[in-house]
Protein backbone atom coordinates (compact mmCIF):
# COMPACT_ATOMS: atom_id res chain seq x y z
CA UNK A 1 0.00 0.00 0.00
CA UNK A 2 2.61 2.17 0.83
CA UNK A 3 3.11 2.73 -3.27
CA UNK A 4 -0.08 4.74 -2.98
CA UNK A 5 0.91 7.32 -1.01
CA UNK A 6 4.78 7.58 -2.86
CA UNK A 7 3.05 7.55 -6.66
CA UNK A 8 0.33 10.24 -5.65
CA UNK A 9 3.29 12.47 -4.17
CA UNK A 10 5.52 12.18 -7.08
CA UNK A 11 2.53 12.20 -9.57
CA UNK A 12 3.46 14.99 -12.09
CA UNK A 13 -0.29 15.46 -12.15
CA UNK A 14 0.06 16.92 -8.47
CA UNK A 15 3.20 18.85 -8.45
CA UNK A 16 3.15 22.49 -7.67
CA UNK A 17 4.72 25.61 -9.10
CA UNK A 18 7.05 26.75 -5.93
CA UNK A 19 8.30 30.21 -5.75
CA UNK A 20 7.35 33.46 -4.63
CA UNK A 21 5.69 36.42 -7.22
CA UNK A 22 6.61 39.82 -6.58
CA UNK A 23 2.99 42.11 -6.84
CA UNK A 24 -0.32 41.90 -6.57
CA UNK A 25 -0.90 41.30 -10.46
CA UNK A 26 2.04 39.34 -10.71
CA UNK A 27 0.79 37.14 -7.73
CA UNK A 28 -2.81 36.71 -9.51
CA UNK A 29 -1.12 35.93 -12.83
CA UNK A 30 0.46 33.31 -11.13
CA UNK A 31 -2.11 31.76 -9.80
CA UNK A 32 -4.07 32.10 -13.40
CA UNK A 33 -0.93 29.98 -14.85
CA UNK A 34 -1.18 27.40 -12.11
CA UNK A 35 -5.20 26.32 -12.74
CA UNK A 36 -4.49 26.71 -15.97
CA UNK A 37 -1.50 23.89 -16.58
CA UNK A 38 -3.55 22.06 -13.06
CA UNK A 39 -6.77 22.15 -16.05
CA UNK A 40 -4.22 21.05 -19.02
CA UNK A 41 -3.16 17.80 -16.63
CA UNK A 42 -6.49 16.83 -15.47
CA UNK A 43 -7.79 17.06 -19.37
CA UNK A 44 -5.21 14.86 -20.42
CA UNK A 45 -6.61 11.66 -22.72
CA UNK A 46 -4.53 9.38 -20.09
CA UNK A 47 -4.95 11.23 -17.01
CA UNK A 48 -7.93 11.02 -13.56
CA UNK A 49 -10.67 11.23 -15.83
CA UNK A 50 -10.23 7.96 -18.18
CA UNK A 51 -10.73 6.20 -15.50
CA UNK A 52 -13.66 3.49 -15.94
CA UNK A 53 -12.98 0.84 -14.08
CA UNK A 54 -11.15 -1.07 -11.48
CA UNK A 55 -11.38 -4.98 -11.50
CA UNK A 56 -9.28 -7.08 -8.85
CA UNK A 57 -6.88 -10.13 -9.77
CA UNK A 58 -7.39 -13.62 -8.16
CA UNK A 59 -4.27 -15.75 -8.16
CA UNK A 60 -3.95 -17.88 -11.06
CA UNK A 61 -5.79 -17.47 -14.52
CA UNK A 62 -7.85 -14.40 -14.68
CA UNK A 63 -9.54 -13.95 -18.52
CA UNK A 64 -9.68 -10.26 -19.30
CA UNK A 65 -11.92 -8.61 -21.72
CA UNK A 66 -15.55 -6.80 -22.42
CA UNK A 67 -17.16 -10.63 -22.13
CA UNK A 68 -19.35 -10.23 -19.05
CA UNK A 69 -18.18 -13.52 -18.12
CA UNK A 70 -14.58 -12.27 -18.16
CA UNK A 71 -13.17 -12.12 -14.72
CA UNK A 72 -11.63 -8.93 -15.06
CA UNK A 73 -13.88 -6.99 -17.53
CA UNK A 74 -13.28 -4.46 -19.51
CA UNK A 75 -16.05 -2.32 -20.56
CA UNK A 76 -14.65 -2.03 -24.49
CA UNK A 77 -12.25 -3.28 -26.98
CA UNK A 78 -12.55 -6.95 -27.85
CA UNK A 79 -14.85 -9.70 -26.41
CA UNK A 80 -11.33 -11.38 -25.23
CA UNK A 81 -8.30 -9.33 -24.48
CA UNK A 82 -6.22 -12.37 -23.47
CA UNK A 83 -5.54 -13.75 -20.29
CA UNK A 84 -3.59 -12.79 -16.47
CA UNK A 85 -1.67 -15.81 -15.42
CA UNK A 86 -0.87 -13.98 -11.66
CA UNK A 87 1.76 -16.18 -9.27
CA UNK A 88 2.45 -14.40 -5.90
CA UNK A 89 4.28 -10.79 -7.36
CA UNK A 90 4.20 -12.16 -11.01
CA UNK A 91 2.14 -11.75 -13.69
CA UNK A 92 2.22 -12.93 -17.48
CA UNK A 93 -0.23 -11.95 -20.01
CA UNK A 94 -1.15 -13.67 -22.96
CA UNK A 95 -3.23 -11.72 -25.81
CA UNK A 96 -5.93 -13.40 -27.46
CA UNK A 97 -4.50 -13.76 -31.17
CA UNK A 98 -5.88 -11.91 -33.23
CA UNK A 99 -7.37 -9.16 -31.11
CA UNK A 100 -4.84 -6.50 -31.85
CA UNK A 101 -3.50 -5.63 -28.64
CA UNK A 102 -0.33 -4.60 -27.52
CA UNK A 103 1.63 -4.05 -24.74
CA UNK A 104 3.56 -1.34 -24.06
CA UNK A 105 2.70 0.13 -27.81
CA UNK A 106 4.29 -3.24 -29.30
CA UNK A 107 2.68 -6.82 -30.38
CA UNK A 108 3.61 -9.71 -28.65
CA UNK A 109 2.84 -12.93 -27.66
CA UNK A 110 2.80 -12.96 -24.76
CA UNK A 111 4.47 -10.21 -21.69
CA UNK A 112 4.62 -9.88 -17.90
CA UNK A 113 3.36 -7.41 -16.74
CA UNK A 114 4.84 -4.29 -14.14
CA UNK A 115 2.70 -3.41 -11.30
CA UNK A 116 2.96 0.28 -10.04
CA UNK A 117 4.41 -0.64 -6.89
CA UNK A 118 7.07 -2.61 -8.58
CA UNK A 119 8.20 0.37 -10.85
CA UNK A 120 6.71 1.86 -14.23
CA UNK A 121 3.49 0.27 -14.91
CA UNK A 122 3.09 -2.06 -17.92
CA UNK A 123 0.20 -0.15 -20.50
CA UNK A 124 -2.08 -2.81 -22.24
CA UNK A 125 -3.93 -1.04 -24.83
CA UNK A 126 -6.23 -1.63 -27.33
CA UNK A 127 -7.54 1.55 -29.36
CA UNK A 128 -8.55 4.51 -26.93
CA UNK A 129 -8.93 1.51 -24.27
CA UNK A 130 -6.21 0.37 -21.60
CA UNK A 131 -5.17 -1.31 -18.49
CA UNK A 132 -2.36 -1.16 -15.68
CA UNK A 133 -2.10 -3.30 -13.00
CA UNK A 134 -2.32 -1.61 -9.63
CA UNK A 135 -0.91 -2.99 -6.04
CA UNK A 136 -3.68 -1.99 -3.05
CA UNK A 137 -2.86 -5.31 -0.54
CA UNK A 138 -4.22 -7.05 -3.42
CA UNK A 139 -3.74 -6.23 -7.39
CA UNK A 140 -5.97 -4.64 -9.60
CA UNK A 141 -6.17 -3.92 -13.19
CA UNK A 142 -6.90 0.19 -13.40
CA UNK A 143 -8.92 0.86 -16.80
CA UNK A 144 -9.33 3.74 -19.01
CA UNK A 145 -10.77 4.67 -21.84
CA UNK A 146 -9.72 8.13 -23.73
CA UNK A 147 -13.40 8.32 -24.79
CA UNK A 148 -15.05 8.62 -21.34
CA UNK A 149 -17.83 10.41 -20.16
CA UNK A 150 -16.27 12.32 -17.25
CA UNK A 151 -13.59 13.18 -19.83
CA UNK A 152 -15.95 14.66 -22.69
CA UNK A 153 -17.70 16.34 -20.07
CA UNK A 154 -14.85 18.00 -18.52
CA UNK A 155 -15.07 22.11 -18.76
CA UNK A 156 -12.82 22.97 -15.78
CA UNK A 157 -13.68 22.72 -11.88
CA UNK A 158 -14.74 25.50 -9.96
CA UNK A 159 -12.81 27.56 -7.96
CA UNK A 160 -12.59 30.14 -5.48
CA UNK A 161 -11.74 33.72 -5.70
CA UNK A 162 -7.99 34.36 -5.50
CA UNK A 163 -7.35 34.99 -1.86
CA UNK A 164 -3.81 36.42 -1.35
CA UNK A 165 -3.84 36.18 2.20
CA UNK A 166 -4.34 32.15 2.15
CA UNK A 167 -0.70 32.13 1.02
CA UNK A 168 0.88 31.59 4.45
CA UNK A 169 4.04 31.14 6.34
CA UNK A 170 4.50 29.30 8.78
CA UNK A 171 7.01 27.74 11.38
CA UNK A 172 8.12 23.59 10.30
CA UNK A 173 8.53 21.94 13.03
CA UNK A 174 10.97 18.42 12.09
CA UNK A 175 9.49 14.94 13.27
CA UNK A 176 12.17 12.79 14.67
CA UNK A 177 14.27 10.77 11.85
CA UNK A 178 11.94 7.39 10.28
CA UNK A 179 8.73 8.90 11.66
CA UNK A 180 5.63 8.06 10.27
CA UNK A 181 2.04 7.85 10.12
CA UNK A 182 -0.93 5.51 9.29
CA UNK A 183 -3.03 6.93 6.41
CA UNK A 184 -6.11 5.55 5.69
CA UNK A 185 -7.88 5.50 1.93
CA UNK A 186 -11.53 5.44 0.80
CA UNK A 187 -11.19 1.57 0.78
CA UNK A 188 -10.62 1.41 4.44
CA UNK A 189 -7.38 0.33 3.88
CA UNK A 190 -4.35 1.98 5.91
CA UNK A 191 -0.73 1.96 4.99
CA UNK A 192 2.55 3.85 7.09
CA UNK A 193 3.42 7.13 4.98
CA UNK A 194 6.85 9.11 6.03
CA UNK A 195 6.19 12.39 8.27
CA UNK A 196 8.56 15.31 7.57
CA UNK A 197 7.19 17.43 10.36
CA UNK A 198 4.47 19.59 11.74
CA UNK A 199 3.65 23.10 9.95
CA UNK A 200 2.50 25.40 12.33
CA UNK A 201 1.11 28.53 10.99
CA UNK A 202 -1.97 30.99 12.39
CA UNK A 203 -5.27 32.20 10.96
CA UNK A 204 -7.35 35.32 12.59
CA UNK A 205 -5.01 34.90 15.64
CA UNK A 206 -6.05 31.20 15.40
CA UNK A 207 -2.98 28.41 16.21
CA UNK A 208 -3.29 25.90 13.34
CA UNK A 209 -1.37 22.74 12.12
CA UNK A 210 -1.18 20.00 9.93
CA UNK A 211 1.01 16.81 9.65
CA UNK A 212 3.28 17.42 6.68
CA UNK A 213 3.85 13.79 4.22
CA UNK A 214 7.97 13.87 2.25
CA UNK A 215 11.47 12.87 3.15
CA UNK A 216 14.89 14.60 2.80
CA UNK A 217 14.77 14.00 -1.00
CA UNK A 218 11.20 15.87 -1.14
CA UNK A 219 11.15 19.12 -3.05
CA UNK A 220 7.87 19.83 -1.75
CA UNK A 221 6.10 18.81 1.12
CA UNK A 222 2.86 17.48 0.78
CA UNK A 223 -0.61 18.01 2.97
CA UNK A 224 -3.98 16.02 2.97
CA UNK A 225 -6.54 18.30 4.47
CA UNK A 226 -9.70 18.78 5.49
CA UNK A 227 -11.79 22.06 6.93
CA UNK A 228 -14.88 23.30 7.57
CA UNK A 229 -16.06 23.49 4.12
CA UNK A 230 -14.94 19.90 3.50
CA UNK A 231 -18.60 18.13 2.35
CA UNK A 232 -20.25 21.57 1.95
CA UNK A 233 -18.24 23.36 -0.35
CA UNK A 234 -15.36 21.84 -1.48
CA UNK A 235 -14.65 17.51 -1.62
CA UNK A 236 -15.93 15.94 1.06
CA UNK A 237 -13.09 13.37 1.73
CA UNK A 238 -10.62 16.29 2.27
CA UNK A 239 -7.81 18.04 -0.43
CA UNK A 240 -4.71 18.11 -1.28
CA UNK A 241 -2.19 20.79 -1.41
CA UNK A 242 1.96 20.96 -1.59
CA UNK A 243 4.42 23.24 -0.29
CA UNK A 244 6.19 26.10 -2.36
CA UNK A 245 9.25 24.57 -1.57
CA UNK A 246 11.51 22.90 1.27
CA UNK A 247 11.77 24.91 4.78
CA UNK A 248 14.09 27.93 4.52
CA UNK A 249 15.51 28.38 8.63
CA UNK A 250 12.67 26.46 9.86
CA UNK A 251 9.83 28.90 7.79
CA UNK A 252 7.53 27.11 4.83
CA UNK A 253 5.20 28.85 2.92
CA UNK A 254 1.98 27.05 2.69
CA UNK A 255 -0.35 28.30 -0.53
CA UNK A 256 -3.96 27.29 -0.19
CA UNK A 257 -5.14 28.94 -3.48
CA UNK A 258 -3.18 25.41 -4.64
CA UNK A 259 -5.22 22.99 -2.96
CA UNK A 260 -6.73 21.09 -5.41
CA UNK A 261 -9.25 18.08 -5.43
CA UNK A 262 -8.02 14.68 -5.08
CA UNK A 263 -8.12 11.94 -7.86
CA UNK A 264 -11.37 10.44 -6.26
CA UNK A 265 -13.20 13.07 -6.97
CA UNK A 266 -13.88 13.24 -10.68
CA UNK A 267 -14.38 9.09 -10.13
CA UNK A 268 -15.19 6.30 -8.32
CA UNK A 269 -12.32 3.99 -9.49
CA UNK A 270 -9.48 5.92 -7.66
CA UNK A 271 -8.00 4.51 -4.35
CA UNK A 272 -7.28 7.68 -2.59
CA UNK A 273 -5.54 8.86 0.52
CA UNK A 274 -7.97 10.56 2.81
CA UNK A 275 -6.37 13.51 5.55
CA UNK A 276 -4.97 12.16 9.21
CA UNK A 277 -6.94 13.70 11.83
CA UNK A 278 -4.11 16.12 12.66
CA UNK A 279 -4.78 17.96 9.54
CA UNK A 280 -9.03 18.77 9.73
CA UNK A 281 -8.37 22.14 10.70
CA UNK A 282 -11.17 24.11 12.54
CA UNK A 283 -11.61 27.05 9.97
CA UNK A 284 -12.89 27.00 6.61
CA UNK A 285 -10.89 27.47 3.81
CA UNK A 286 -12.47 29.29 1.01
CA UNK A 287 -9.36 28.97 -1.56
CA UNK A 288 -8.66 26.59 -4.49
CA UNK A 289 -10.75 24.30 -5.96
CA UNK A 290 -14.20 23.65 -4.75
CA UNK A 291 -16.92 20.43 -4.74
CA UNK A 292 -16.42 19.48 -8.50
CA UNK A 293 -19.86 18.11 -7.95
CA UNK A 294 -22.32 16.50 -5.60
Amino acid sequence: MKILITGLMLSGLFISTPGAVAGEADYEQHIEDWREARHQRLADPDGWLTLVGLEWLDEGSNSVGSAKDSDARIPGGPVSWGTIHLTGDAMRFVPTPGSGIEVDGQAVEEADLVADSQGQPTVVRSGGMSFHVIDRESYALRVKDRRAPTLVAFEGVPVYGIEPDWRVEGRLQRAEEGATIEIANVLGQTSPSPVYGTFEFERDGQPLSMIALGTEESQDLWFLFADKTSGRETYGAGRFLYSEGMPEDGKLVVDFNKAYNPPCAFNDYSTCPLPPQQNRLKVAVRAGEKKYHD
